[in-house]
């Protein structure tokens, strides 16, 4: 399809798509990149080769490796979203276990978000704000959702739902290090343990 100016529309074939599918291929190169050596032993040479472009032909799309690092993880982000479904039709655990079963089948974008957010710890890291407000804002979500758990008698009473909402997220990423140090760790069950032994109500299944 041809716009009435005789330029191409987005998403035809022509310099734009050439130039959005090149983009994308940065970005999955670049993903293979940061999850095997961070962020900081990430280079922009070696990401550039495997594209099959030059570094200058790389900064024509992103301006520095920080906003490529930057689209890598809203990427990543964007997947686990999805893979966590609507909050309408999942609660906070089952979304949680799908996040886990979904990680299982990404391994490059489990293993950057492992690494990235120990990198993080850092204050000079480009992404130790962003990530100290994840980890805060997941928890304050988390929390308020467990209260309402506890009022529906779907999570147990005698729980402090601020703490663990923390613990939450520590058992997620826990189990995440341990499979990729081994991958015959089954991370569902081992949430799904957790979830049946620490937040059910005795008696309630994990599930």
């Amino acid at each position: 399809m041809v716009s009435t100016s005789g330029s191409r529309t987005p998403g035809t074939r022509g310099p734009y798509a050439t130039g959005q599918a090149r983009r994308q291929a940065i970005v999955d190169e670049a993903l293979e990149v940061f999850s095997r050596t961070g962020f900081r032993g990430g280079s922009l040479r070696e990401i550039a080769k495997r594209v099959g472009v030059t570094p200058a032909g790389l900064l024509h799309h992103f301006s520095d490796k920080e906003e490529l690092f930057a689209e890598v993880i809203h990427q990543r982000d964007e997947k686990v979203r999805e893979a966590a479904g609507d909050p309408a039709e999942h609660t906070l655990l089952e979304q949680a276990r799908r996040v886990v079963a979904h990680n299982r089948t990404s391994r490059g974008l489990t293993s950057l978000y492992a690494i990235v957010s120990a990198e993080a710890t850092d204050p000079e890291h480009p992404s130790h704000a962003d990530f100290a407000a994840r980890y805060r804002d997941r928890a304050a979500e988390a929390e308020e959702i467990l209260r309402l758990g506890q009022a529906d008698g779907e999570v147990r009473d005698d729980l402090d739902p601020a703490l663990a909402a923390r613990l939450i997220s520590g058992v997620m990423d826990g189990i995440q290090l341990q499979w990729l140090m081994d991958d015959s760790v089954d991370m569902v069950a081992l949430f799904d343990e957790f979830v049946r032994g620490y937040l059910r109500p005795p008696g309630e299944p994990a599930g």
